[in-house]
């Protein structure tokens, strides 16, 4: 008797990509109205932004999505008040059950979050930068992409694209764990609300009532990064927001994080930007045309 083999059901199947962008943008920051014929996805990793589309017409804050349709005209406006970081990826996806998301923002879990940054680091294996200009009409790839790199940002995509669609039509999935309700979604939590203090292991063990073999462990494994990676991930990425406003110097913004010294700030932001936070400052100007 012969094996019968079975077909796979492709019901997410991303055929093209247009762009993939991590974009920090300034206060008041907008784009004329445009239309194109792919989908254009737009997540907020920080701050908020107003999108005036054909589906939805209000603002998004962070960690919400929205994704248009083909053909459907949008723009967007940030916020006076927040510089936000801003995701967008354009990508030609025929699937219906995509469309839902043109007219509904939604909030994104920790998983999401996490599967739709793989597919940023994917892209950055691939295409060539700068990946924060826009109406960039034509991103080059690179010719020594690591083997199978751009095939993964199609798979990464389209696994992150499934999960979302799950994700508001209440499918249980197995991969739902700890950080969705435990502990370390507390441990996070706190982090993000007091990133600015003088946050030790000691202190988090203590509070939280657990070790720092465990803490350390089972946080990177829900989060990818250490927790001490991760406060001044926080500390940094508050610390370009701070500076695309305009309002404080970098002395008081060292102060105001929680830095030592001015010095320390400095050589962090060097180590983590490769740029000093003026030449920052300048650079996200000269990129936005303004």
């Amino acid at each position: 008797m012969e094996f019968k083999l079975k077909e796979f059901e492709s019901v997410i199947n991303v055929t093209r990509l247009a762009n993939i962008h991590y974009f920090e943008f300034t206060e008041q920051y907008h784009t004329a109205n445009d239309k194109h014929e792919f989908r254009e996805l737009v997540y907020v990793d920080n701050g908020s932004i107003y999108v005036n589309s054909d589906g939805y017409s209000g603002k998004l804050f962070k960690n919400q999505l929205i994704i248009h349709k083909s053909f459907e005209q949008h723009s967007l406006y940030c916020d006076a008040q927040v510089p936000p970081n801003v995701i967008i990826i354009g990508f030609e996806c025929s699937s219906a059950e995509l469309d839902y998301f043109s007219c509904t923002p939604t909030m994104l879990t920790s998983q999401l979050i996490r599967a739709l940054t793989e597919v940023i680091k994917e892209g950055r294996t691939v295409f060539l930068p700068p990946y924060d200009i826009p109406n960039v009409r034509d991103m080059k790839k690179r010719s020594d992409y690591p083997f199978g790199a751009d095939q993964m940002i199609k798979l990464r995509l389209e696994i992150f694209l499934i999960g979302l669609v799950r994700s508001v039509i209440d499918i249980p999935t197995a991969a739902e764990g700890f950080d969705e309700s435990g502990k370390m979604r507390e441990i996070h939590d706190y982090i993000q609300n007091n990133f600015c203090k003088n946050i030790t292991l000691d202190e988090l063990c203590f509070i939280f009532n657990t070790n720092k073999t465990t803490l350390c462990s089972k946080f990177k494994e829900a989060y990818g990064s250490t927790v001490i990676e991760y406060v001044n991930q926080l500390r940094i990425r508050e610390a370009k927001m701070l500076l695309r406003l305009g309002e404080k110097n970098v002395t008081q913004i060292a102060a105001s994080l929680g830095f030592n010294s001015v010095h320390y700030f400095c050589r962090s932001f060097r180590k983590s930007e490769h740029m000093s936070p003026t030449e920052y400052s300048l650079t996200i100007k000269s990129k936005l045309g303004m």
